[in-house]
């Protein structure tokens, strides 16, 4: 089991983002920050999460919060990702799932009844300081960005 990240500051680790840029979360000190983690571009699951965090791009926008998301996927496979799905905001390529396990969320996963390494499905919303104020762990997709959306809000507004 996962311990909490609540409380924790984001760590100082670069990766190669969908822009080409080199980014760190800690770039994004002084605005709130939804950093979600998925498994794999273009699979069902992850293009509804990443269509749903589109949809509500404009209002967390609008609030102030930028999203970004993160998988395993190389930089090439995201910029397919963002094109095909018309995505606005950065993916990060954790490649070496550097900052998966920092966060605790490349975990060992079951399907069909083999076990593998893999990202387990997970949101943190990271507040001005860098610090996180809010985690989901194990998410479902359906209605979760709503719930982020929600979370976001009452921090925001504070």
């Amino acid at each position: 089991m996962a311990e909490t990240m609540v409380g924790h500051s984001v760590p100082d680790i670069s990766l190669p983002a969908s822009d080409g840029r080199e980014v760190s979360l800690t770039d994004f000190r002084g605005q709130y920050l939804v950093l979600y983690f998925y498994p794999k571009d273009m699979t069902p699951g992850c293009t509804t999460e990443a269509c749903d965090f589109r949809d509500y791009h404009p209002l967390l926008a609008e609030l102030g919060v930028k999203v970004i998301g993160v998988s395993p996927d190389d930089v090439q496979s995201h910029e397919k990702f963002i094109q095909k799905h018309n995505l606005p905001f950065l993916l990060l390529a954790d490649t070496e799932q550097r900052l998966a396990k920092h966060f605790q969320v490349w975990t060992l996963k079951k399907m069909y009844g083999k076990e593998y390494m893999g990202i387990e499905r997970s949101t943190f919303l990271i507040d001005r300081e860098g610090k996180v104020v809010k985690e989901w762990r194990k998410v479902k997709v359906k209605g979760h960005v709503q719930e982020v959306v929600r979370a976001v809000e009452e921090q925001v507004t504070q």
